[in-house]
């Protein structure tokens, strides 16, 4: 028996399906397009520069779909295995591959259209990174960078976690804590951005929880120099409460004055501009003692699917959308990272806050990384990571007993994927 939930979202899809895209008698285009990341003011950005690209291109009509954001990804790719009424679509980091592997996604022009050529390093190499091919044309990225309050008593931001565990010390006194901890979900994330940096260049970027040797990041000295450290960072300079912290209440930490430092995405760009710290900037994240950091980038972008009925009018709006202007106007509307190189240029993104993100792009030590969700235990482990950073946390677990039992894990990945 199907749920309500499945039911209803079967019945969407028919629903989309039988109102596919096509041409009027008039020879007017219609093109169906959906979103997956939405929400009321997304949406109405999104729809404004559709309008735009409708006012450039008469003879073609764009529909959005805006799926509830819980089951948005559900509903497209429900919608995409019927190989019917849509165009463009949003494609995300996670569903790129599995999107592309059924051959749902059609393969993008790229130096034929005079816009790849301004597009940056990092946006053209993510439009290729599934498959060797570009599926998609990012909109933006997410990347971390170190917020810290100005007005704490450190005159120059940590470069290193050392020092950022120094400057938190610091910064720590009474009601005060240096540093806006993750111990709940999300946590492990943290520990291995700082496990990949203590293994520096011996780490592989392009399997990010390997070593250039093909052992594991957890195998190595520096891997317990790392977590050991993570550990002191939480019991020396963050909340006791921070040990379940997770995104939401990092931020409100720093945003209400009870952390000095935090480490997130820059959509907290705004949210920090708009509570009552004024005294702060940002930089980008800590190195490790070999003078490397390393994390990988969210993103998603626009695609075309592989059965539209008017590929050439579906190519022109993911183009469009991915022009300077437009693609400029939608960063700046979600806190994105623009796929723009002339956005450097842009007040916003190249000063204040924003700044720390361009400097990190620019510095080849700051390295961009690639997950390894291609192997078949990547969303196990992170739930059991999260697990594993609780009992480290409060004692239950040591260094040595969760590095070894994450070694093992990943040791046995790679066998599978070999």
């Amino acid at each position: 028996m199907r749920t309500p939930l499945l039911a209803s979202l079967a019945a969407a899809t028919l629903v989309l399906a039988g109102c596919g895209s096509g041409s009027s008698s008039s020879g007017e285009v219609r093109l169906r397009m959906i979103e997956s990341l939405t929400s009321p003011e997304r949406t109405k950005l999104i729809k404004t520069l559709i309008a735009d690209f409708e006012k450039a291109n008469p003879k073609v009509k764009v529909e959005l779909i805006s799926p509830p954001l819980d089951s948005a990804d559900q509903k497209i790719t429900q919608i995409l295995q019927t190989k019917k009424g849509l165009d463009v679509l949003e494609v995300r980091d996670h569903t790129a591959k599995s999107f592309s592997n059924n051959g749902w996604l059609a393969v993008l022009p790229t130096t034929e259209w005079a816009g790849w050529s301004d597009l940056t390093e990092l946006a053209q190499k993510k439009a290729v990174e599934v498959g060797g091919k570009p599926y998609l044309i990012p909109y933006g990225f997410y990347e971390r960078t170190l917020f810290y309050r100005t007005d704490w008593g450190i005159a120059q931001p940590p470069t290193t976690w050392q020092e950022l565990y120094e400057a938190g010390k610091k910064m720590t006194s009474g009601d005060r804590f240096g540093y806006s901890f993750r111990g709940g979900k999300g946590g492990a994330d943290y520990v291995v951005q700082m496990i990949s940096a203590y293994n520096g260049e011996a780490l592989n970027p392009e399997k990010s929880f390997f070593l250039k040797d093909k052992r594991t990041i957890f195998s190595t000295p520096e891997a317990v120099q790392a977590t050991d450290l993570f550990v002191k960072i939480f019991k020396e300079t963050s909340p006791p409460d921070s040990v379940s912290w997770g995104y939401p209440e990092m931020v409100q930490g720093f945003t209400s004055g009870v952390t000095g430092m935090l480490i997130q995405d820059p959509e907290v760009i705004k949210t920090v501009q708009e509570s009552s710290v004024k005294a702060w900037s940002t930089a980008p994240i800590p190195k490790g003692p070999s003078g490397y950091a390393f994390q990988p980038v969210g993103y998603a972008g626009w695609g075309v699917t592989s059965f539209s009925e008017h590929p050439k009018e579906a190519v022109k709006l993911v183009q469009f959308l991915s022009e300077a202007k437009q693609s400029v106007a939608f960063a700046k509307g979600n806190s994105l990272i623009p796929i723009s190189k002339q956005a450097q240029s842009d007040p916003q993104f190249s000063q204040g806050a924003w700044k720390a993100y361009l400097q990190a792009q620019q510095d080849p030590k700051q390295v961009i990384t690639i997950r390894p969700v291609d192997y078949p235990g990547w969303s196990q482990f992170q739930v059991d990571s999260d697990r594993d950073v609780q009992a480290l946390l409060t004692g239950k677990k040591t260094t040595a007993e969760v590095l070894k039992s994450w070694d093992a894990f990943w040791t046995d990945q790679a066998k599978k994927v070999s």
